[in-house]
């Protein structure tokens, strides 16, 4: 594919990396297949959702509509050409916020809880009391040679009692469960932040008994929770 510009390249991987299991020779296979080789901007502008799924025998059909979308956009150089620099951390050390709670976002940029748990770029990581949020780390998933992803995955988070992303397998939720994280699908994302500002205003009125117990609350505490509307489910 000697004409493959150096844009559509970079769309190609980013695009690849939001995409579960999929590596760039495989969207590249979809791509061929949708709209010719070599893939061009031209060509990539007439790209559809639809096209994504129906190409190459339905190779990318049972992906998440969201991945796809998000896939898509990058694809049509939405964001491609961006930095994407890590959000600002705010000041922390360890014991800082007693009874709280660390919490993982899956993000592929800026401080968005937009990422799938397979293919996001990054993990933010907050700790979250009933009164505060503060951004504490981000890791990068750096996965290309490991053997098992999602084991790779959970283990760059286990320090954390949640998880938070737009979407995760049954096989990925076993290994975040195996860790002992709690994993969270919220597909509708947005702020990561505001989703932890959310979820403080939860553990300080009325925390779910599982997440009670990691609080260190007393059983009498422990009061049976049911999610809101705005409160996404496991």
């Amino acid at each position: 594919m000697t004409n493959l510009s150096e844009a559509v390249a970079l769309r190609i991987g980013l695009a690849a990396r939001v995409l579960p299991d999929t590596p760039p020779a495989r969207l590249i296979a979809v791509l061929a297949d949708a709209i010719g080789l070599p893939p061009t901007e031209d060509k990539l502008a007439g790209l559809r959702v639809k096209d994504l799924t129906t190409a190459a025998d339905g190779e990318l059909a049972a992906v998440d509509t969201d991945a796809l979308k998000a896939a898509l956009a990058l694809l049509k150089g939405v964001g491609a050409d961006e930095a994407d620099p890590a959000p600002a951390l705010d000041p922390y050390a360890e014991g800082d916020m007693p009874g709280s709670i660390r919490v993982a976002c899956a993000s592929n940029g800026g401080e968005a809880l937009d990422g799938h748990f397979g293919s996001a770029r990054r993990f933010l990581v907050y700790q979250v009391s009933g009164s505060e949020v503060r951004l504490i780390d981000t890791r990068t998933a750096r996965d290309a040679g490991a053997e098992d992803k999602n084991a790779y995955r959970a283990d760059l988070i286990r320090d954390c009692q949640v998880l938070y992303c737009a979407s995760i397998g049954g096989p990925a939720a076993a290994k975040v469960v195996k860790a002992a994280i709690h994993p969270i699908k919220d597909a509708a994302g947005g702020s990561a932040r505001g989703r932890m500002l959310a979820l403080s205003a939860v553990l300080g009125h009325k925390p779910p008994p599982w997440l009670a117990k990691t609080m260190g609350q007393d059983s009498e505490a422990r009061i049976r929770f049911e999610p809101s509307s705005g409160e996404a489910e496991a």
